[in-house]
Parts: C-alpha cells; structure tokens; sequence
C-alpha cells in the first residue's frame, strides 16, 4: 500500500499572496542603511508608504546629465576599493565632463588635485556628487548652496528625505539615492533606460 504525504488546500488567492522566496526588495532606512526583506512583508510596505519624495524622473536626469560640463565628487577616496573610486574613474574615462575631487583627508585621486573644501574649489560644478552619511547631506547642501552650485546628486544607497525636501527650498535640483556612473551609463548606451546591461563594451570614450 502505497502513503502519500497530507495535501493543504490552497485558494488561488491564497497562491497569489504567499511570497516568493527570490520576491526581496532593498529597501532604505532613515540612517542612509539598506537591508533586504520579502518585498510583501508589513515592514518593507511601511518603510515605501514613508518616503514620499521623488526627485527628477529619467528624462530630467539625462537632462542633468547632457547638460553639466563639471561635476565635483564630495567624499571621493583615493582607495580604489570604495566605489566613490569606482564612479571617479569611470567619468574619468567615460564622459567628457571636468572633475573636481573633495575630501579633507586626500591630496591627489587619479593624478589630480584633491579640494579640502567645495569652498576651495576653482569653479562652481554643475553637479556636486555626494559620497557622505545621509545624516550628513544637509550640511553638504548648506556648502553646496553657498558655492553657488545648482544640483546636488546623493550616491546610490544614501538616503534623507527631509534633506532631499531642504535643498529643493533652497533652490537645488536634488538627485538621491541614485549612481551617477549607473545613470550615465544607462543614458550612453552602456545600460539599458531601465538599468539593464546592454552588453555592449567599447573603448570609445562616450558623448556626455
């Protein structure tokens, strides 16, 4: 005689509702952190009601993009293990804007000159690129402000949205939580507009 094993019955609905084990998303905390979770779980659905900020859609950013011809990078790190490194070196090649690089504790990033200070730097960038804690952005957008610059981009991972809300009041075009290298790329043709690789390589340097 052959057992089977007991069968649950299971509503369609109920189907649809069970997550999926591969279904996480990344979501962002308040402290500029990110952690995975079921993407259907309570948390996760509390933490997306929360962040009510925007910011540019794709078309405003490839318009930041198109239309900056400097960007300087706050927090840029002469260790090429930190992707602040990674993003230097990739607009270095890929794009044909002039960089700035700004970091206190750092004399010279990819044979350049490092600023102490956005104050010191010999120009006003169109874009000020931030590598720093989302506890500190509201004091990078003060600095920013005060140089005369008009767009602030906050790297992928960091997040504050109340500082995204103060720099828009004081005039800023304010880009958070989003890789300027992945943004770039994905307008150039090295990513697809919806962020997948395209799995085209070259060694033409790129058109801004």
């Amino acid at each position: 005689m052959t057992s089977t094993a007991p069968v649950t019955d299971v509503t369609a609905e109920q189907a649809t509702d069970a997550p999926e084990a591969t279904d996480l998303e990344t979501v962002r905390l308040v402290n500029g952190l990110s952690c995975s979770m079921p993407a259907n779980s309570p948390l996760a659905k509390l933490l997306r009601s929360q962040r009510t900020w925007v910011g540019p859609d794709a078309k405003e950013r490839q318009a930041i993009l198109r239309n900056a011809k400097s960007v300087a990078i706050v927090g840029a790190s002469p260790n090429p293990a930190r992707s602040s490194y990674f993003v230097a070196t990739y607009l270095d090649q890929s794009s044909d804007y002039d960089l700035y690089f700004v970091n206190p504790n750092a004399d010279e990033i990819l044979g350049q000159k490092v600023y102490k200070s956005l104050a010191d730097l010999p120009v006003v960038p169109d874009i000020v690129d931030v590598f720093r804690r989302g506890t500190d952005i509201p004091q990078v957008i003060d600095d920013v402000v005060a140089i005369g610059a008009k767009t602030i981009w906050v790297q992928l991972g960091i997040w504050n949205e109340e500082a995204a809300y103060y720099g828009e009041q004081q005039g800023l075009t304010v880009v958070m939580d989003r890789c300027i290298k992945v943004e770039h790329a994905r307008f150039h043709g090295g990513l697809h507009l919806l962020g997948f690789d395209t799995g085209q390589i070259t060694s033409r340097k790129t058109a801004r």
